[in-house]
């Protein structure tokens, strides 16, 4: 179980950040009249943000493999 976090430390970290990133994105620059289909509701916000991050970071994790694998 260790090792898969380890392996995926990036991944991890990215959906963290972008959850908190969306939340943070619906708080301050949001819709308040509710019609934007994305912005107007934390909770999708949250996941929006979550899985833009972990994509995000997933890519980040392949370039550090990559570059790890080189050496």
């Amino acid at each position: 179980m260790a090792d898969r976090f380890k392996r995926n430390i990036f991944t991890i970290a990215g959906v963290f950040a972008g959850a908190v990133a969306g939340f943070l994105y619906w708080k301050f620059i949001g819709c308040a009249s509710g019609t934007c289909p994305l912005t107007s509701s934390w909770k999708i916000m949250l996941v929006y943000g979550g899985i833009t991050g972990g994509l995000l970071g997933n890519t980040a994790q392949g370039f550090v493999k990559k570059k790890e694998t080189a050496k």
